[in-house]
């Protein structure tokens, strides 16, 4: 398995990609190809020992994609940017996977013009996940779209249950559509008329409506929306988490010498608190619907976040989620083609 990293993305670029990629290679024995500028990503390398026998391989390009660039205008002009190449790399089955941490809309819109969309899908999701006490909560769309058909809502709610299904190893993942309320007529007409639709599916466990409360809960297994509520959720759980942590911290240094002793007392199960709500641990979040893995990390991704992004990816490919999406699709066509048939043989016997 070999995955394509724009070396050039990002708010730490070179420098902590590339460590990042090092340490995902040694992790998990998968080879890399940096994509960027040849002589900044050597410069990098060459404080890691040993890098040379784990698979690492360099691909020069010379230009690259800006955060404040337009997306389609970027990714059409500059063809031998890093993010460009590095999709073209997947495309060309050089690579299993891409990924970026530089501008989102970007890396969309590689992902769609280079790889495609998957046939039968209107528009790719972001998904997302986010930590609960009861595992994983999968998010989706969590900033690809930010505005949505119902269709392209239950395409969401199909390729999520997938991935938390043969990534996460969740058995019938259960599926609920963001909304202001349990009651089937909640929501606006968005809301209303995809729930018409999900409720008719076979092939999705959905479980209704499910309330903000309900995703930090982990009441769901995935919850999908359109990428404009996903992305505002996804921001305000990661300010929240950072607030609520350093609220302890500062009560704990104001309060005198019992609180710090407390602290002391607490400090393992802190630690493991603060695993849990560090956006690291995952990396990197899949951009589902594309004819190929396509890995986005935020910009603010540290060598930690980008070693995590790559076993994403290599749970995305060994998880055969693409083949998994195209054989849903089929089957989801096959049961729609049946009951038309079905409702016309029973129309013709009246």
């Amino acid at each position: 398995m070999k995955i394509a990293v724009d070396a050039m993305g990002g708010d730490f670029a070179p420098e902590q990609i590339v460590y990042g990629a090092v340490r995902a290679a040694r992790k998990y024995g998968v080879g890399i190809v940096l994509v960027g500028d040849e002589p900044q990503i050597r410069k990098v390398l060459e404080r890691e020992q040993g890098w040379e026998g784990l698979g690492i391989d360099i691909c020069h390009t010379t230009e690259v994609i800006e955060m404040g660039e337009h997306p389609a205008e970027a990714v059409r002009t500059k063809k031998d940017s890093s993010l460009v190449v590095a999709t073209r790399l997947v495309k060309e089955g050089k690579c299993d996977a891409v990924l970026s941490a530089g501008s989102t809309g970007a890396a969309v819109t590689a992902a769609q013009l280079i790889l495609k969309r998957i046939k039968g899908i209107g528009r790719p999701t972001i998904a997302t996940p986010m930590p609960t006490p009861k595992g994983v909560t999968l998010l989706l769309d969590s900033g690809a779209n930010v505005d949505s058909k119902p269709e392209h809502l239950v395409q969401s709610g199909m390729m999520g249950s997938i991935y938390a299904e043969y990534v996460f190893g969740v058995k019938s993942p259960r599926v609920g559509l963001l909304n202001i309320g349990e009651e089937e007529t909640k929501g606006n007409e968005q809301a209303k008329a995809t729930y018409q639709i999900l409720k008719t599916m076979r092939t999705i466990n959905f479980c209704g409506n499910a309330e903000g409360r309900d995703v930090p809960k982990g009441n769901f297994d995935v919850v999908i929306c359109d990428g404009f509520v996903g992305n505002v959720v996804l921001k305000f759980g990661e300010g929240l988490a950072k607030t609520i942590m350093k609220l302890i911290k500062d009560a704990v240094k104001e309060g005198g010498i019992l609180p710090k002793l407390g602290a002391l007392l607490l400090k393992p199960t802190l630690k493991k608190l603060g695993k849990r709500l560090d956006a690291t641990e995952y990396g990197g979040a899949p951009l589902l619907g594309v004819n190929g893995c396509c890995l986005i990390s935020h910009g603010s991704s540290n060598a930690k976040a980008i070693c995590s992004a790559i076993g994403v990816a290599k749970g995305y490919v060994e998880g055969a989620v693409l083949e998994r999406i195209q054989e849903k699709l089929r089957e989801e066509e096959e049961l729609a083609d049946a009951g038309e048939a079905a409702a016309a043989a029973k129309e013709d016997t009246i």
